[in-house]
């Protein structure tokens, strides 16, 4: 027995040793630095919330030197930020999220100062995009379980499910999928990468969700992500220029669509993409693009998915009467 955790004991600062090049030291914000993952030769990914200078940024390598990066982009949908060198990087080892299950043995590892550090733990959990739509399902039905006529219990359940929906559900509905671990992510791991018993990475840990649970964001996700702000620099979100808040919609609409509520529009920005559609204050809105809505929460997260430019239909309550329209996706 001693001789197997001798090994395992080795095997594992191996894993260590052999990723530790490629795993830099992000030195961004005026707190402790916080680390990043060579994605290629001149490129390093990280952690948006890590990233407070968007000038003056310096990057550690695991040789002691000292490289200057520009700030090419970020998404704080994922919390991702991409910067650029100008010195020749060892790219690490990717693997996809498909081959990791959960119990699996894990290691994080982080560069907030100029010696690696690891912390061992398990995948917790896997959750795809999949659940974020169970889980908006979830919190819908705990939300308008017994709502009416009972204003107290409506503004307590309301402040609820916001928590719970920051607690995780938007990140995950936005990343398609997130590795849920129970590392210690330490000061300054933030960034760094996820690595399996097979000594490949399977995500970049964060900690930079609402609560500091520690998530790793996938390979997939980072992928979309990179070639996006490369392509355009920029994250596009779509954007109707709308204030809204959940409504109850009238017994008959909601008996008609199988649906509790929409959204009640408050305010409509001059020029927008609501206001050229012909929206009007005081309509709500129940469904965007074919998918119902109760939410803002949802309609942020549709908004991320439908393509700027594009046209979108719209249905929509006024007067008691169910509407439809179209309307045209702006960018945000």
């Amino acid at each position: 027995m001693a001789n197997m955790l001798q090994q395992l004991s080795i095997d594992m600062a191996d894993l260590v040793e052999a990723r530790s090049e490629s795993v830099l030291r992000v030195d961004a914000r005026r707190r402790l630095p916080a680390s990043g993952i060579a994605w290629s030769d001149d490129l390093i990914v990280c952690a948006h919330h890590a990233v407070e200078f968007e000038d003056d940024i310096n990057i550690g390598t695991a040789e002691g030197e000292r490289l200057r990066a520009a700030l090419i982009g970020r998404d704080p949908r994922i919390d991702l930020a991409l910067l650029r060198v100008d010195a020749p990087l060892k790219p690490t080892e990717w693997a996809p999220q498909a081959d990791l299950r959960t119990g699996n043995l894990v290691m994080a590892l982080g560069r907030p100062r100029q010696n690696i550090r690891a912390s061992l733990g398990i995948v917790a959990g896997l959750a795809g995009a999949g659940d974020a739509g169970r889980q908006i399902k979830r919190m819908k039905a705990q939300f308008w379980g017994n709502m009416k006529g009972d204003k107290k219990r409506w503004k307590r359940r309301k402040w609820r499910q916001r928590q719970a929906w920051e607690g995780g559900g938007w990140a995950l509905a936005l990343a398609g999928g997130l590795i849920h671990t129970d590392l210690t992510m330490y000061p300054g791991f933030s960034g760094g990468p996820l690595l399996g018993a097979d000594g490949k990475v399977y995500g970049m840990n964060t900690s930079g969700f609402r609560g500091g649970v520690s998530m790793a964001i996938p390979l997939a996700s980072i992928s979309e992500t990179v070639a996006a702000l490369l392509s355009k620099g920029k994250i596009q979100t779509g954007y109707l220029g709308i204030g809204a808040q959940t409504a109850q919609l009238p017994d008959a609409v909601a008996e008609a669509l199988d649906q509790d509520g929409g959204l009640l529009i408050v305010s409509i920005e001059a020029g927008s993409p609501a206001a050229k559609a012909g929206l009007l204050v005081g309509d709500i809105l129940t469904a965007l693009g074919g998918e119902p809505v109760e939410h803002i929460d949802e309609l942020q997260m549709m908004l991320t998915r439908l393509a700027v430019d594009a046209e979108a239909r719209t249905q929509f309550v006024r007067g008691g009467e169910l509407l439809e329209g179209v309307v045209v996706i702006g960018e945000k």
